[in-house]
C-alpha cells in the first residue's frame, strides 16, 4: 500500500507522544512492503527540537503552508491507497477536505487523543483539528482508545466505522540496556508535567519519597514548575529523547506509570510509556483504569497502585520478585504490543474498510494482538 498521512509531527518527540508511535508504525509497515508519506507543518517548537530529519522507511515532507505544496499533495493523494488525517494536525480541517475530495484512497481519520477530543466536545467547545461536519465522510475512524470511546465517535462525530488502533512499542528502539549511573532509581517516573497527573504523582511518588529517605526516586520529563515539591532524594532529568528512554527504564528497579485524567476516565487507553518500560524488562507500577487487564495482567505482569502504601509494598519486594515482574511484562509486550502487531491490525482494518458490504461488528476488541474488530453503522 501507499499511505499518505497528514499529522502533528514525526520529526520531533518534544512534548508529544505522536512522533514515537508514528516512527515505529511506519517502520513496521515498511517491513511489510508498504510506503508512507508524512506531511508535517513546520512549527517553531518542533523545529527547535527536531530529532529526525528524514524518515528511514518513508518520505517526510515538512511544509510551511499547505497551499504552497498543493500540487505535491494532489499527486500523492492520486497515487495513494490510504490517506490519513490525525488529531492535532495543525491543518486538520483543510487536510481533511483534501482527503475527502480524493477519489482513490481509503479515507481515514486517526484520533490519537480520543479522550481529549470527546471531553472537549462534552464541554461544548470546538475541536480545532476536526472537520466542521464531523467524521461521517471518512471510510474509517481509528482511535488510540477502545471501549465506549468507539460508541461516542459514532454518536457524537457520526463516524461510520470506528476501531481501536492502540499504542505500541518498537523493540528495536526500546529494549534492555546497561544501567546508567545518573538514571539509577528505586522508583522512576517518565512523563511531561501535567496538572491533571500531579495529584497522583504526589500520592504515588512524592509521599513515598518523603517517607523513604533511604530510597532514590527519579523523574524525567519536560515543563516541571519550580514549585514542584522536590525533596533531596527525588532527582530530576529534563526531557529525554527516545534514544535515552531504554537507559532510563533499564536503570530503574521499578518504574511508575500515571495515566492522564481524561484517558483514565475513558479507559482502554494505554500509555505509550507503559509499553516502552515493559519492552525494557522493567517492573511497572501503574494506576488503575478500565481495560488495563486487556493489555497486561495485574499482579503478574504489572502492579497496581491506588494509594501511596501500595508503592511502599512494591518497594519492599525482593529482587527476585521484581525481576520476575519485569520479565513477564517484557514477554507480554513482545507477544502482543509491538509496532509489528499494530501494522498487521492496520492492514486488516484497511481491508475491511475498503471492502463493500461488510456487516457491522459490535463489542469490545479482544487482545490487541489479534485482528481488531470495529464498531460500525450501515453506510
Amino acid at each position: 500500500m501507499k499511505i499518505v498521512v497528514f499529522g502533528l509531527t514525526v520529526s520531533s518527540t518534544w512534548g508529544n507522544g505522536h512522533a514515537t508511535l508514528w516512527r515505529g508504525l511506519i517502520a513496521a509497515l515498511a517491513a511489510r512492503g508498504h510506503h508512507t508519506t508524512f506531511f508535517e507543518r513546520d512549527v517553531p517548537y518542533y523545529a527547535a527540537n527536531r530529532d529526525l530529519a528524514a524518515l528511514p522507511d518513508g518520505d517526510l515532507i515538512i511544509y510551511r503552508e499547505l497551499p504552497e505544496i498543493r500540487a505535491r499533495i494532489d499527486a500523492a493523494l492520486a497515487d495513494a491507497d490510504v490517506a490519513i488525517v490525525t488529531s492535532y494536525c495543525p491543518d486538520g480541517p483543510t487536510a481533511a477536505a483534501m482527503v475527502l475530495d480524493a477519489a482513490r484512497p481509503v479515507r481515514v481519520f486517526y484520533d490519537l487523543d480520543t479522550p481529549v477530543t470527546l471531553a472537549t466536545l462534552r464541554d461544548g467547545d470546538t475541536v480545532a483539528y476536526l472537520p466542521a461536519g464531523g467524521l461521517a465522510g471518512f471510510d474509517l475512524v481509528l482511535s488510540y482508545t477502545g471501549g465506549r470511546a468507539l460508541d461516542e465517535l459514532i454518536t457524537r462525530l457520526h463516524a461510520r466505522r470506528a476501531a481501536p488502533l492502540y499504542g505500541h512499542v518498537d523493540p528495536r528502539v526500546h529494549h534492555r540496556v546497561p544501567p546508567v549511573a545518573h538514571y539509577i532509581a528505586d522508583l522512576s517516573y517518565l512523563g511531561t508535567y501535567a496538572s491533571d497527573r500531579q495529584p497522583a504523582l504526589e500520592t504515588l511518588l512524592v509521599q513515598p519519597a518523603t517517607r523513604r529517605r533511604d530510597r532514590r526516586f527519579v523523574i524525567g520529563g519536560a515543563q516541571y514548575p519550580k514549585e514542584f515539591p522536590w525533596s533531596d532524594n527525588i532527582w530530576f532529568v529534563r526531557h529525554l529523547p527516545p534514544a535515552e528512554h531504554p537507559a532510563f527504564f533499564s536503570s530503574s528497579r521499578l518504574t511508575l506509570n500515571i495515566t492522564r485524567r481524561a484517558m483514565a476516565e475513558m479507559g482502554w487507553c494505554p500509555s505509550g510509556r507503559l509499553f516502552e518500560a515493559a519492552a525494557c524488562g522493567t517492573a511497572i507500577v501503574t494506576d488503575d483504569w478500565e481495560g488495563l487487564e486487556t493489555f497486561f495482567s495485574p499482579g503478574t505482569e504489572v502492579l497496581i497502585a491506588r494509594q501511596s502504601e501500595d508503592i511502599d509494598a512494591a518497594l519492599a519486594l525482593s529482587d527476585m520478585e521484581i525481576a520476575r515482574l519485569g520479565r513477564a511484562a517484557r514477554d507480554r509486550v513482545l507477544d502482543a504490543h509491538t509496532a509489528a502487531h499494530r501494522a498487521v491490525a492496520f492492514e486488516h482494518l484497511i481491508e475491511a474498510a475498503a471492502a463493500p458490504g461488510i456487516a457491522p461488528v459490535e463489542g469490545i476488541a479482544p487482545a490487541p494482538a489479534d485482528p481488531v474488530p470495529s464498531r460500525a453503522v450501515e453506510a
